[in-house]
């Protein structure tokens, strides 16, 4: 019998251990300090994900794609406005498909010193995906995104954090500089496929810090807002306190379709105000961010 016939608790040891070495958070990137003398640093994403969480369903929900448009027509013009007023840098994560059904969007962006990141072609779950269509996908939506902003990305988000067991192959590959899709760590660290580091620095993402957990809506399922705003920016907040008395990273995922609404754009404008009242905290992209803990966390 082998070991793909066996029961979990059957393994040997060698197959449970082989799974689990798949990836693995290697050394942690500490840097000894943050740019301009900062005592931590933040990092805020957008996941510009607009009609293709529906697409990948099937695109039958006409209503669900009229929400995802709402993250382009208000939700992303919103943001961009509150990022330009506090003269803070993000990173957004966006799949091929919205990057082709909105290039300004993304142009615009990246005119205001924004980064463009991986973020699958349709927003695909990359764990059901064989290995060369996986690749395909994702060098398919590198060159889009290269071609409509000029830039070629250097890092990804898998849609939904989504990870195969060839993600990591795939993104070395591609010489991509870090993945921010896992969640081994409250900080950056070191990507190790099989054991072996592969140079990609992890900045770690978590449910407890995406605005998604909290807003989610799907009429026809389980699924509906439990959280009121206030208490949402109070879990930011904590988030960020704690970054900062460690010298540490406060990174945050946000959604234009569901943060982008005037009952909830005030959260990300009070972390910004909170962060940039203490007077010594750095705001970067995941790609600056990512660069400097390598070049630093490295030398330390």
């Amino acid at each position: 019998m082998s070991d793909k016939e066996l029961q979990p608790w059957q393994w040997p040891e060698a197959h449970w251990r082989g799974l689990l070495n798949q990836v693995r958070a290697g050394r942690r990137l500490a840097p000894a300090k943050w740019p301009n003398g900062a005592r931590c640093a933040v990092a805020l994403s957008f996941d510009s994900d607009h009609e293709t969480t529906e697409l990948r369903d099937g695109g039958k929900s006409i209503g669900r794609m009229a929400w995802g448009q709402y993250g382009a027509r208000v939700g992303v013009p919103r943001i961009a406005r509150l990022l330009k007023q506090y003269d803070v840098r993000a990173s957004f994560y966006v799949p091929a498909v919205v990057a082709m059904t909105y290039p300004d969007e993304q142009r615009a962006l990246v005119a205001d010193g924004h980064e463009i990141g991986i973020h699958g072609w349709i927003h695909e779950l990359n764990s059901v995906l064989p290995y060369e269509p996986e690749r395909d996908l994702m060098l398919r939506s590198a060159d889009t995104l290269a071609q409509i902003t000029g830039v070629r990305p250097v890092g990804m988000r898998t849609p939904s954090w989504d990870f195969s067991p060839n993600t990591l192959r795939i993104a070395k590959e591609m010489g991509l500089r870090y993945d921010s899709s896992l969640m081994a760590d409250e900080d950056y660290y070191e990507l190790l496929r099989d054991g072996a580091p592969t140079g990609i620095v992890e900045v770690p993402v978590e449910w407890v810090r995406d605005d998604a957990v909290y807003f989610m809506m799907h009429r026809f399922q389980g699924l509906r807002p439990y959280t009121p705003p206030a208490d949402v920016f109070d879990i930011f907040r904590r988030e960020f306190d704690a970054a900062y008395a460690e010298g540490g990273l406060c990174q945050l995922t946000f959604h234009p379709h569901i943060v982008g609404y005037r009952s909830r754009i005030w959260i990300v404008e009070e972390v910004i105000r909170h962060a940039q009242a203490k007077g010594d905290v750095w705001f970067g992209t995941h790609a600056e961010v990512a660069d400097w803990v390598s070049r630093e966390g490295a030398a330390g």
